[in-house]
């Protein structure tokens, strides 16, 4: 499993806000490119973010299931993206001086992609997900500047 933690100097409710709006999904989820629909029940468990990736005019169209939602630590996703396969994600979010920690575990879990071995799997992964984490980032302390600008 590749597992990469980030520090973040923004409150966690910031990041949570982030993870539960799917129409956020293609700005920080390196290699989605766009997004086709997200259901209104999202981030409920069973609810479904429609998204494609790749680059025109190779794009291939998919989902990303919730598995799993708590509005106060973070997100566990089924992220599909045939025909490499399908992986699971979770995102944990937790509170640290006066900001969060944010910590990404993902693994291959069907299709093609099972078959690299892990520490292949792991050495494409951490560097994704490091840069997925840093536009998670961005995004997150934006929301809390415009939130403290607000209030």
């Amino acid at each position: 499993m590749a597992t990469v933690t980030r520090t973040m100097p923004c409150p966690p409710q910031a990041v949570l806000d982030i993870l539960a709006d799917g129409w956020t999904y293609a700005t920080w989820v390196v290699g989605t490119s766009r997004i086709r629909d997200v259901d209104l029940a999202w981030p409920a468990p069973g609810a479904r973010i429609a998204h494609s990736f790749g680059v025109w005019p190779a794009v291939v169209d998919d989902v990303t299931i919730c598995r799993a939602w708590d509005p106060r630590r973070g997100i566990e996703l089924q992220a599909r993206g045939w025909p490499a396969g399908e992986a699971r994600v979770r995102i944990e979010v937790e509170a640290r001086d006066g900001g969060c920690s944010v910590r990404i575990v993902e693994d291959a879990v069907r299709g093609p992609g099972t078959l690299v071995p892990r520490p292949l799997r792991t050495a494409a992964l951490v560097p994704r997900n490091i840069e997925t984490l840093d536009r998670l980032r961005r995004l997150a302390q934006g929301r809390a500047a415009r939130a403290g600008a607000a209030g």
